[in-house]
């Protein structure tokens, strides 16, 4: 199955941004969709966003209000998130995800494989 490993997380002042990145090893990343959920200390894991295998089709958690953005470059079998605008509420462990086929949505039912996490935390 696909390896992944996440990067990019780290301390940010509220209103700052970071781009995570999810480096992909292990089969043909091109051919499956990939997404990003995040998990807060006593929360439940939560669906931020996720991107088809073309590129062309993404899906965002309502609550983002356009403040992030999921891309992928297939040609360095790498999926990216930007964010921006970032709240304290956006602290949480980011992990990225590999899907069954080629579109997934927000159930994590739909991904086959996660990494490990990285660690954003948002300071006020």
């Amino acid at each position: 199955q696909v390896q992944l490993v996440e990067s990019g997380g780290g301390l940010v002042q509220a209103g700052g941004s970071l781009r995570l990145s999810c480096a992909a090893s292990g089969r043909t990343f091109s051919s499956y969709a990939m997404g990003w959920f995040r998990q807060a200390p006593g929360k439940e894991r939560e669906f931020v966003a996720s991107i088809a295998w073309s590129g062309g089709t993404t899906l965002y958690l309502d609550s983002m209000k356009g403040r992030f953005t999921i891309s992928r470059d297939n040609a360095k079998n790498t999926v990216y998130l930007q964010m921006n605008s970032l709240k304290p509420e956006d602290t949480a462990v980011y992990r990225c995800a590999a899907g069954f086929r080629p579109y997934s949505g927000t159930s994590i039912e739909e991904y086959a494989r996660w990494g490990q996490g990285t660690q954003v935390t948002v300071s006020s």
